[in-house]
């Protein structure tokens, strides 16, 4: 009888253990579960935005860029340098010896010190007009210049995003496991006494322990995830995760049909706008190469003054000044204009297929990331059904073991059940947020105009102003 009851008690025992982790469990998880959503965000806590927004300020990859669309902006001054005299000063001084032979055999030697001074200026008036479709060709490549880089802030925005959600994902994940350990080492316990009572068996307990051996395995999986992640937000984002607010879709920006998602994506997606700006470049390319076969009008002026010591001369020194006009046609260069030309039209050509292939994936972009959106919510509410009935399974499975219909492999299975259960909800929560964001990087408006981050928007028009008309100066507009 003593036995029995010490069964039995073993046996309220081992549930009320199961109970009692099931609970911590849960409060575990949905305590960490900030991208569930309910987590209450604590007032220090950095929350998405200003993720993004410090990304958006500090990601290398991105300030790279706009280095360079700086840095493209100058071949809008240099083209116009083509409508702008160029003027050339020129100084030549040195020493001079003379030996002069006379009529009469005699020899006389002189050491002279001569010098010229002189400056020139030379403007073009027409070449074709290279110097025209230079200008367009540099302006149509600030404009695609731009374009790349738009695309490239939604790629770091994206990626920020993903860092951040992986981070919460994680985050989630290390807590569920470290709430699954527990439970474990529990049963564990739970089991080795109603061992050493004799209400299981050897088996019981190898079981309990192999669980507890995989959950421990798990835990470290998860923590070598996490740590990775915080890595990679680092890497990103400019600085170490520290306490992450949850993080929403972004449903209200997005296109109600996948139809609406297809046609922003043809009219807004950076990649489309590039490839159509570098049509126009190579376009007018042609033109350029084509300016080579038409003649070119010069005019010149020059002033110089020279000075020498040769007292045989009748002079002392001479001073000049004139102005020259100059035509030059070309006849024959061996083929170079024309090679070059027939190249631009052919590079031309595969502008044009490479604008179709861009809009073909832009397309095929925006119908994966609508359909990936909308697979995003089904499978966020299936996974918390799923969480639900497995939480549920667990209570019962725990109940019906008090009253011997159960074993404990059975209580440890629907454990597993519902851990795995969890990380799927974990996982497709975060790709419901991560998927929300890619279309609407899609149709090209993931910006921080359209998100409303708290950050200034780059403006490259501004560097552009800046330099366009200058005409000397070797200081950059930001003082380099």
């Amino acid at each position: 009888m003593l036995q029995i009851a010490a069964g039995r008690m073993n046996k309220n025992a081992h549930i009320n253990g199961v109970e009692s982790c099931l609970r911590v469990a849960r409060r575990s998880f949905y305590a960490a579960s900030a991208i569930a959503l309910l987590l209450i965000t604590p007032a220090s806590a950095e929350n998405l935005t200003e993720a993004l927004a410090k990304a958006y300020q500090t990601n290398p990859q991105l300030n790279a860029e706009r280095a360079r669309q700086r840095a493209t902006d100058e071949n809008v001054p240099s083209a116009l340098s083509g409508y702008r005299p160029q003027i050339i000063a020129s100084l030549g001084a040195g020493m001079q010896a003379i030996r002069n032979l006379l009529p009469d055999n005699t020899i006389q030697t002189a050491t002279l010190k001569p010098w010229t001074i002189g400056v020139t200026v030379t403007q073009t008036l027409f070449n074709g007009f290279r110097t025209a479709n230079s200008v367009r060709v540099a302006e149509l490549q600030v404009k695609s210049g731009r374009e790349a880089l738009r695309n490239v802030g939604q790629g770091v925005l994206l990626d920020a995003v993903t860092a951040y959600t992986n981070v919460l994902a994680n985050q989630a994940l290390v807590a569920a496991q470290k709430a699954n350990v527990d439970f474990l080492s529990q049963t564990l316990d739970i089991t080795n006494k109603r061992l050493n009572a004799g209400d299981v068996t050897p088996t019981d307990t190898a079981q309990a322990e192999a669980r507890l051996s995989r959950g421990r395995a798990d835990l470290n999986a998860a923590e070598v995830n996490l740590a990775v992640s915080e890595a990679t937000y680092a890497q990103v984002v400019g600085n170490a995760p520290s306490r992450l607010g949850p993080a929403s879709p972004v449903d209200r920006l997005l296109p109600r049909s996948r139809e609406d998602a297809m046609s922003l994506a043809m009219q807004g997606n950076p990649a489309v706008l590039a490839a159509g700006f570098d049509v126009d470049v190579a376009t007018t390319t042609i033109k350029v190469a084509e300016g080579a076969l038409l003649p070119t009008v010069t005019v010149q002026g020059s002033a110089s003054r020279s000075r020498q010591s040769d007292s045989t001369l009748g002079s002392a020194g001479t001073d000049q000044a004139s102005i020259v006009g100059q035509i030059a046609a070309p006849i024959y260069d061996g083929g170079l204009a024309a090679a070059q030309t027939r190249q631009s039209k052919e590079l031309a050509a595969q502008s044009r297929l490479v604008l179709d292939q861009v809009r073909n994936q832009s397309r095929t972009a925006a119908i994966a990331a609508w359909v990936s959106n909308e697979g995003a919510k089904i499978a966020v509410s299936a996974s918390e059904a799923e969480v639900r009935a497995a939480e549920i399974a667990l209570k019962g499975v725990s109940r019906e073991a008090q009253g011997g219909q159960r074993t404990t492999v059975d209580v440890l299975n629907s454990q597993q059940d519902l851990i795995l259960a969890r990380a799927r909800l974990i996982g497709a929560q975060r790709d419901r947020v991560i998927a929300s964001y890619t279309l609407l990087s899609a149709i090209g408006r993931l910006d921080v105009k359209t998100l409303g981050l708290n950050t200034p928007d780059y403006l490259p028009e501004v560097h552009y102003h800046q330099v366009r008309d200058a005409w000397h100066g070797l200081r950059t507009p930001s003082g380099q």
